[in-house]
C-alpha cells in the first residue's frame, strides 16, 4: 500500500522505516537459519525449490552430468565447509540413476567437510522389497508366480524359504556409508525400515494433510467410510477414522490358486456413504481400481482415492480414466504434473511445507514431532 503524506519529508521518513522493517524482516530470517545448504537431485527439483522457497534461502548449486558410458557425476557448485546439508532427491523416475546419483552427492557433501549430511527422500526406494517373501518376488506380482508354477510345483514352492533380498536395508546400508547422518522421509511403505539405519530416521506422515484435504473438499464428510484397499493398510486407516470420527472399513484379498485373479471380499458396510480409499502408494493401480469396482457395487454412492505416493507405471493412467473414481488425490512426493495432464480425475496436495518445517526444526534442533499430527500454515 502506498504511503500518502502532505509532508514531504514525513512520506520520506515513512518509506525509510518501511524498508528498514523489511530488510529486519529478512535478516532476521537469514539470522535463524546460519550454516545450511539445500541442494536438489534431479528427481525432483520443483519440490526442493517449494522447501527453500518456504525457508525463505536459495537452493544450493550443484552439476549433475552423465559421461558417454551414462556414468553420473555431480560436482558440488559452492563450498559446503562445516554447514548443514539438506539433499532432497525422491525415489522416483529412473529411480536407480536418482538413487546412485543421491549416494554421490552424500558423499562430496561428506569429504568436503559438511559438518552434517541429511537425506530427505520423499519417497523411499526400494521400500516395498523390506522382508522375505514365500515366494520370489512380490506377493502380488502374477508374471513371478507363473513363472514359480512353470517351473517348480506351487506347493514346494510355498513351502520353501524365498532367495529373494531385502533391498530395502541394502539401500539402507548404502545411505549409511556413504556417509548420511539422518534420513527425512514420509509414509514408508513399512515402517520397520527405520530399524534398518543405525542413524536418526525422521518419518513423516501425509495423515495431517489428507485430513485437512478431506475436510475442505468432500462436502458430505461426515457421511463418509474410510477403506484401507488391504489388511496391511488397517492401521492407517483407523488412525484417520478415528480423527474423523468416522467408521471404516477394508478388504480382505483371497487366493483360491496361484494364477487366479484374487477375490475381493469387503469387511464393512459402505452402502450410501461416501467410500475414500486410503493407501500408501498406487503403482500400477489394478488393486484400488479392483477396490473401487467392488465399493460400488456394495453400494458406496461416491469413491475417493487418497495415497502418498502416487507412482502410476505402466497402465495405471489409463486404469483410472476408466475407472469410477470422483477423484484420486496424491501428494506431490513424487512430480504429478505430467499424470495430471494425462489424467483430469487426479489431484495434488502440496507436502513441500512439511518437509521445509521437518529441515528448519532439525536444523534448529527443535522436536518434529508436531508434525505428526499437525499441518504447518
Amino acid at each position: 500500500m502506498p504511503v500518502r503524506s502532505a509532508n514531504p519529508i514525513r512520506a520520506r521518513s515513512l518509506i525509510r522505516d518501511n524498508l528498514e522493517k523489511q530488510a529486519g524482516c529478512l535478516n532476521l530470517i537469514h539470522s535463524r537459519m546460519p550454516n545450511i545448504k539445500v541442494f536438489s537431485g534431479t528427481s525432483h527439483p520443483d519440490l526442493a525449490q517449494r522447501i527453500v522457497d518456504r525457508l525463505g534461502i536459495d537452493l544450493g548449486k550443484v552439476v549433475t552430468k552423465k559421461f558417454s558410458n551414462l556414468e553420473t557425476c555431480v560436482e558440488i557448485g559452492e563450498s559446503v565447509r562445516g554447514e548443514d546439508v539438506y539433499i532432497v532427491q525422491s525415489g522416483s523416475g529412473e529411480i536407480n540413476d536418482n538413487l546412485m546419483e543421491l549416494l554421490i552427492m552424500i558423499n562430496a557433501c561428506k569429504i568436503a567437510s559438511a559438518s552434517r549430511v541429511t537425506a530427505v527422500i520423499p519417497c523411499f526406494p526400494y521400500a516395498r522389497q523390506d522382508k522375505k517373501d514365500k515366494l520370489a518376488g512380490s506377493e502380488d506380482n502374477a508374471e513371478s508366480k507363473k513363472l514359480a508354477k512353470k517351473n517348480y510345483d506351487w506347493k514346494f514352492r510355498a513351502n520353501a524359504q524365498s532367495r529373494a533380498p531385502i533391498s530395502a536395508k541394502l539401500v539402507a546400508n548404502m545411505l549409511s556409508v556413504a556417509g548420511a547422518d539422518h534420513i527425512i522421509t514420509m509414509d514408508l511403505h513399512a515402517s520397520q525400515i527405520q530399524g534398518f539405519f543405525d542413524i536418526p530416521v525422521d518419518n513423516l506422515y501425509a495423515e495431517p494433510a489428507v485430513l485437512k484435504w478431506i475436510k475442505e473438499n468432500i462436502p458430505e464428510w461426515k457421511n463418509s467410510i474410510i477403506v484401507s484397499p488391504d489388511a496391511g493398510g488397517a492401521k492407517r486407516v483407523t488412525s484417520i477414522a478415528d480423527r474423523l470420527n468416522v467408521e471404516f472399513a477394508l478388504i480382505h484379498k483371497e487366493r483360491k490358486k496361484a494364477n487366479e485373479v484374487a477375490s475381493m471380499v469387503l469387511v464393512g458396510d459402505v452402502k450410501d456413504k461416501i467410500a475414500i480409499l486410503v493407501d500408501d502408494m498406487a503403482d500400477t493401480c489394478g488393486t484400488i481400481v479392483h477396490a473401487a469396482d467392488r465399493l460400488v457395487e456394495a453400494g458406496a454412492t461416491k469413491v475417493y482415492a487418497i495415497l502418498t505416493h502416487g507412482i502410476f507405471s505402466g497402465p495405471a493412467i489409463s486404469r483410472i480414466n476408466n475407472a469410477c473414481f470422483e477423484a484420486v488425490v496424491v501428494t506431490n512426493t513424487i512430480p504429478q504434473d505430467g499424470h495430471m495432464r494425462d489424467c483430469p480425475k487426479i489431484q495434488c496436495i502440496d507436502v513441500s511445507m512439511m518437509f521445509a518445517e521437518a529441515v528448519r526444526r532439525t536444523h534448529n534442533g527443535e522436536s518434529v514431532s508436531y508434525l505428526f499430527s499437525n499441518v504447518p500454515y
